[in-house]
């Protein structure tokens, strides 16, 4: 079994849900492998019984959360949806992401937004460039706090008892093994060996911390190398609590150094809210670099973030997911022993939260998602034994940010070829044609295609990802063409219409009427206009926005469907699983960036 993280929690309480914490531990098993493992590999790495796996995985299957591909589980992006709960209840994200964005992009370089999770820290925004060394940190993932420039500004605020935490933790895991986010400690890597190292020792510190006067001239502290890190990450701690910003000076890994200033909430108050950060690569900037020339520019941006606390209205209440228990109670009936209800229900307990939601009584979280008061106990009681929820006060329980840790990283950076490709194999199985996505190319002339599930025929239409075809006499084309917004260009504009076959359209009236039709419809299908034989119909696939981002097709020779058999029998599938992708990409970027090129 793999090293225990900081998550893995002591005493299971008598009323705790067995069955929820077995599902909570595959999924997070499943995120600190990168999103797959094999039946037999979460077998091991968890511990429980094959038959307890199988039964747990078909009832995340049943939920969306994983994804049974042969041997293989994988989160599947639904299960976003719980760490989206937590981030919407936040309100950080939804407040201050643009800033960092707009930050990222003035000064061509990473920034990232994160709040403390005991002893670490974790990501809740992330605005990197990309580059052949970029940063590969993601949404969710765990750092130990004295790693990072966040770190020493969040244990500014640590109680004794946090740091006895912080403490233990280290004497426990001194390579930080429980942090699959970082490499583990190979080498001596602090702030004491950087350049810049009287930086962070030009002062006296007696006052801060005068039990560590003894503790760092000990004879002990020249033989132990971790005893030498505990003491540097306190000297940090109090530097950050003087200067207001700390630096990363490749703590993590060589080359990657960091500075950090906190955001903090006024109307909390003044406590730290979040932590902004810039992050770049020595070669660069070094990190006495980006302190002189960036960190003028993140105190700015960070104004801005705590005027936007400051003056941001009290978020509406909105509206919790309904019919949840309902739900749960038809799946069991239907699958029986192969559904855990226990822990789907327990599941729904974490998307009783949201935005207006951040804190909910028991009362609330019975009412939003129907369970019987003591199942949303029992629930809640359980994920405060996992370190999920917390008491908040007022009789009250609030999400932790180690909801991010079901699934929530390896996800974050999907894209939507990702997000399509299984949709697309299983519409391909249903009507025996390929099937694919493509998107519209900058200059609007032609489609690309970034997913494909091919059927297996003897004359099959031979298409591979990344073709380019013209967009005016595709069905992908034609749809993707029908949304531009008037002043985005004229079809006639994109190049020569040229005809391709003595049925392609290459009037600019007649194509316009076309892309007319195709928006009024919600279809478009194109027959034998880019080649003799060949008949596509296609359907739009739109982001939260509303935006047609991509579109979906099925491509078969004509002899095989007429016209009319098209629309009779392969438009509802195609409008099924256009649905299905829209539904994960509307998860996925509701927090991330799903990439769509």
């Amino acid at each position: 079994m793999p090293a225990k993280t900081t998550l893995d929690a002591p005493a299971v309480p008598a009323e705790a849900v067995t069955p929820l914490i077995r599902g909570v531990t595959v999924l997070r098993r499943l995120t600190e492998a990168g999103g797959t493992l094999s039946a037999s590999g979460l077998e091991r790495a968890t511990g429980l019984a094959r038959s307890t796996v199988d039964r747990i995985t078909s009832t995340l299957a049943r939920m969306g959360y994983v994804r049974l591909d042969g041997r293989d589980i994988m989160l599947a992006p639904r299960v976003m949806e719980l760490g989206n709960a937590y981030l919407a209840a936040l309100g950080l994200p939804a407040l201050l992401s643009a800033h960092a964005d707009a930050l990222a992009d003035e000064l061509d370089e990473s920034v990232s937004l994160a709040v403390g999770d005991r002893d670490g820290i974790r990501f809740i925004h992330q605005a990197t460039r990309r580059r052949a060394m970029s940063l590969s940190f993601r949404i969710g993932d765990l750092l130990p706090a004295e790693r990072t420039a966040p770190g020493p500004l969040f244990a500014t605020e640590w109680t004794d008892a946090e740091w006895r935490t912080w403490r233990e933790r280290r004497a426990a895991d001194p390579e930080d093994r429980g942090f699959t986010a970082v490499p583990p400690r190979g080498h001596r890597s602090s702030d004491a060996d950087s350049d810049d190292s009287e930086d962070f020792h030009d002062f006296d510190d007696s006052e801060d911390f005068d039990d560590f006067d003894d503790f760092d001239d000990s004879e002990d502290l020249g033989v132990h190398e971790d005893l030498r890190d505990l003491g540097d990450f306190e000297r940090r701690t109090a530097r950050a609590r003087k200067d207001g910003w700390a630096l990363d000076d490749q703590l993590i890994e060589p080359g990657l150094v960091a500075v950090s200033v906190p955001v903090r909430d006024p109307r909390a108050g003044g406590r730290i809210a979040c932590v902004a950060s810039v992050v770049s690569h020595t070669s660069r900037h070094t990190a006495a670099h980006l302190r002189d020339t960036l960190l003028p520019r993140l105190r700015t941006a960070v104004a801005e973030m705590e005027r936007e606390l400051r003056e941001a209205p009290e978020p509406e209440r909105a509206a919790a997911p309904a019919g949840l228990a309902t739900w749960t109670g038809a799946s069991k009936q239907e699958l029986g022993r192969e559904f855990v209800e226990s822990l789907a229900r327990g599941l729904t307990v974490l998307t009783a939260f949201g935005e207006g939601r951040a804190e909910l009584t028991l009362t609330d979280v019975a009412r939003a998602t129907g369970l019987a008061r003591a199942t949303a106990r029992r629930a809640l009681i359980t994920y405060e034994h996992l370190g999920l929820v917390r008491q908040s006060g007022n009789r009250s329980f609030a999400l932790t940010p180690r909801v991010l840790s079901l699934g929530f990283p390896p996800l974050s950076r999907t894209t939507l070829a990702e997000i399509a490709a299984p949709h697309l194999a299983e519409l391909a199985d249903r009507v025996h044609e390929s099937a694919s996505l493509a998107v519209l190319t900058p200059s609007g002339e032609e489609v690309q295609y970034l997913a494909r599930a091919a059927t297996s025929r003897v004359m099959s239409v031979n298409i591979t990802v990344g073709t380019r075809l013209p967009a005016y006499a595709t069905s992908l084309g034609r749809v993707l063409l029908s949304d531009l917004r008037p002043g985005e260009g004229q079809p006639g504009a994109r190049g020569e219409l040229r005809p391709l076959t003595p049925r392609t359209i290459t009037d600019p009236a007649a194509l316009t009427a076309a892309l007319q039709e195709a928006r009024t419809r919600g279809y478009a299908l194109v027959d034998e206009e880019l080649e003799e034989g060949l008949r596509s119909v296609a359907v739009p696939v739109r982001d939260r926005t509303g935006r047609v981002v991509a579109a979906v097709n099925v491509a078969m020779h004509a002899a095989r469907r007429s016209v009319e058999e098209c629309v009779r029998d392969v438009l509802p599938e195609l409008l099924e699983t256009a649905g299905r992708v829209e539904a994960e990409l509307r998860v996925a970027g509701r927090f991330a960036r799903v990439s769509v090129g």
